[in-house]
């Protein structure tokens, strides 16, 4: 096992200061609620339609792992109304498990309103 170590010159830490310091400049020109909001230079960089990345949150984001995390919820949920259906459900002359949405409903209690928003589609 060997150990690293990385000795930091004074320029070094002056250097990573400098691109900590440009990159937060950078951000609150984008920010809408920093005073150094700059709309002009935040319209030219903002995403397009049809631009890679377009109506997804930034990688790396407290965001996305938020939405990570209710993706793998509702796949898991999803899961469990499909287990539900095929404990419940009558098989059709077709060979496909069939339950009606008010029976399903009074059986599976934990009705999430996603799950609900998906089945409507």
């Amino acid at each position: 096992m060997t150990l690293e170590v990385k000795i930091s010159t004074m320029a070094d830490v002056r250097k990573a200061w400098q691109s900590w310091s440009e990159e937060h400049l950078e951000k609150q020109r984008l920010n809408p609620f920093s005073d150094d909001f700059d709309y002009g230079h935040a319209m030219s960089v903002r995403l397009q339609k049809g631009d890679c990345g377009y109506g997804r949150p930034q990688e790396g984001s407290k965001t996305e792992a938020r939405g990570q995390r209710a993706r793998r919820h509702v796949h898991k949920e999803m899961e469990e109304l499909c287990l539900t259906i095929r404990a419940m459900g009558v098989r059709g002359r077709d060979g496909r498990r069939r339950v009606t949405f008010g029976r399903l409903f009074e059986h599976y209690v934990r009705v999430s309103d996603k799950v609900v928003g998906i089945l409507l589609r």
